[in-house]
């Protein structure tokens, strides 16, 4: 999926939608009829910037007995308008389609444009060479409401559809998406460019829902900004508007010691990288100083990887692993520091459990918790409750998994409800790792970031996550900022380096080293 228009801030569910529909009809006063016009004529306009020529194509409707069928009624009758081979084929009896979509059937019959009903899989089959003849197909079935999977007539029309490897148009969502989830319910339209109502739709934007939307285009369709307003959506995509705006100011007299300090607690034998990966992190989104705290057996390996930052290194019972023994010795180093980043490769034997869960009851600052550091308090959430400072957690799905006792398939299923859930239940901020990353907030806010490519599937690039998180963090940034930001600036990196080095192949480490340039370029006038 990619989106042709300006990506809007909200993101919608199908039941917000509606209610800014009826609230636009209801008490705004706006009627339906004028609203499904609009939908239409905006569905026209896209389809004339995609297919300039389409006046020469023989085009095809599928349409059901709903509003989405209405929107279809209207495309057609502009469609004929304008001199273009249109034929519609209703899925339903003619005397089922009521309310506005009737009005609309009535206003196209009286335009003499064809139109077939189907209304069982032999009616269909008698039809398929009739149908083979459209150039370009619109998809005016199903709407943003359903959520079971679609069997019968609808599946069989879908399936044929998409094997004829024509160019779809689909109407507000491909007809068999979730609209809420971006799950697929049995067979979906596979869409060339869908085009939306008001605002995205979830179900636009999550996979698997994104690779059968297309190109997404947003249409204005009516709705008074103080029903937006009103409804007060909770789902939003990350912007890089609103990403430039939440970047820390420096004044020209800042030196290291005013761009805080990150502590990071990490490293194990076989995982020193992980740690250094979140130092790296850190420093490269603007921290003015890291230190971390490592067994002592690997500190000769990262000062020799990353000199510029400081190590504390940790003597334990066993060398080079973590134990509750050290709980002294991190406490000392938390002095003075901004925020804790504590996880990344030191392993989840019982002993660092016990650390773990030690060191999180007593931390006065804020604290980023990923990797090994999510399974020691798997079992022990009570933990999260009790923090003194805020917290973000960023787990992979498998650590979500864990974390909740869900499997993964269902987490992936249901990937902004679980993320909610969680951070709401045990008031922290959650960046549910994955394509399309969700960052859940306590208040029940969702975020959604559109960037990060496949390249990023290899090993290290959590660990950085979790750096560029803290040392924003450090440098002032709360919470919610600090984990929107770091997982877009993440993302963009690695865009950056899909786009100059390929698709995959690059490292953890090289989305490390392109942070400044993004960030530089996300700032952009606000440079002297």
């Amino acid at each position: 999926m990619s989106f042709k228009s300006n990506p809007l801030t909200h993101i919608v569910t199908a039941s917000e939608m509606q209610q800014m529909d009826r609230e636009t009809i209801e008490s705004f006063g706006l009627p339906g009829r004028v609203l499904m016009e609009n939908a239409g004529r905006g569905v026209i306009d896209v389809m004339v910037k995609t297919f300039p020529d389409i006046c020469d194509q023989s085009i095809g409707i599928i349409a059901g007995r709903g509003n989405n069928g209405g929107d279809g009624f209207v495309i057609a009758r502009y469609l004929s308008g304008m001199g273009a081979s249109v034929s519609v084929y209703l899925f339903s009896e003619r005397m089922a389609v009521k309310g506005d979509a009737a009005a609309n059937l009535e206003l196209m019959d009286a335009l003499k444009v064809p139109v077939v009903e189907i209304t069982d899989p032999a009616s269909l089959s008698q039809h398929h060479t009739a149908m083979r003849h459209h150039q370009i197909w619109v998809d005016a079935l199903l709407g943003t409401g359903l959520n079971a999977e679609v069997k019968g007539l609808f599946r069989a029309v879908i399936e044929f559809l998409n094997s004829l490897n024509r160019p779809i148009i689909a109407v507000d969502i491909p007809s068999g998406l979730n609209a809420d989830t971006g799950m697929i319910c049995g067979a979906c339209i596979q869409a060339h460019t869908t085009v939306t109502f008001g605002f995205p739709k979830i179900g636009h934007v999550l996979f698997p829902g994104a690779d059968v939307t297309g190109c997404l285009e947003i249409v204005d369709i009516g709705i008074p900004p103080h029903i937006v307003r009103g409804i007060r959506p909770r789902h939003h995509i990350l912007t890089p508007e609103a990403i430039t705006c939440a970047f820390p100011q420096r004044a020209p007299t800042s030196h290291k010691g005013t761009a805080g300090h990150v502590l990071v607690v990490g490293g194990s034998t076989g995982k020193a990288g992980a740690a250094a990966m979140s130092g790296l992190g850190a420093l490269r989104s603007g921290a003015g100083l890291v230190t971390l705290a490592i067994p002592k057996s690997l500190n000769v390996i990262i000062q020799s990887q990353i000199p510029e930052i400081m190590t504390a290194p940790m003597d334990g019972r066993k060398e080079g692993l973590w134990d509750d023994s050290l709980c002294d010795g991190i406490r000392e180093q938390l002095h003075g520091k901004k925020c804790l980043a504590i996880g990344p490769g030191m392993g989840a034997s019982i002993e660092t459990q016990k650390l773990v869960l030690e060191i999180l009851r007593g931390v006065s600052i804020p604290v980023v918790l990923d990797a090994d550091g999510l399974n020691c308090v798997s079992g022990q959430l009570e933990v999260l409750k009790r923090l003194k400072a805020p917290a973000i957690l960023t787990p992979h799905p498998g650590e979500m998994s864990r974390l909740t006792g869900e499997s993964v398939s269902d987490i992936q299923a249901d990937r902004i409800g679980t993320a909610r859930r969680f951070s709401r239940t045990h008031h922290v901020h959650l960046v549910l790792k994955g394509a399309r990353t969700i960052i859940a907030h306590p208040d029940g806010t969702v975020y959604i970031n559109l960037t990060a490519n496949p390249g990023m599937a290899t090993g290290g690039m959590g660990d950085v996550l979790t750096g560029v998180i803290a040392g924003l963090l450090a440098q002032g940034l709360g919470p919610e900022d600090a984990s929107r930001v770091g997982v877009y600036l993440h993302g963009k990196a690695a865009d950056a380096l899909c786009q100059l080095q390929g698709p995959f192949g690059f490292l953890a480490s090289e989305v490390a080293g392109a942070l400044p340039g993004v960030i530089r370029e996300m700032m952009g006038g606000r440079l002297k």
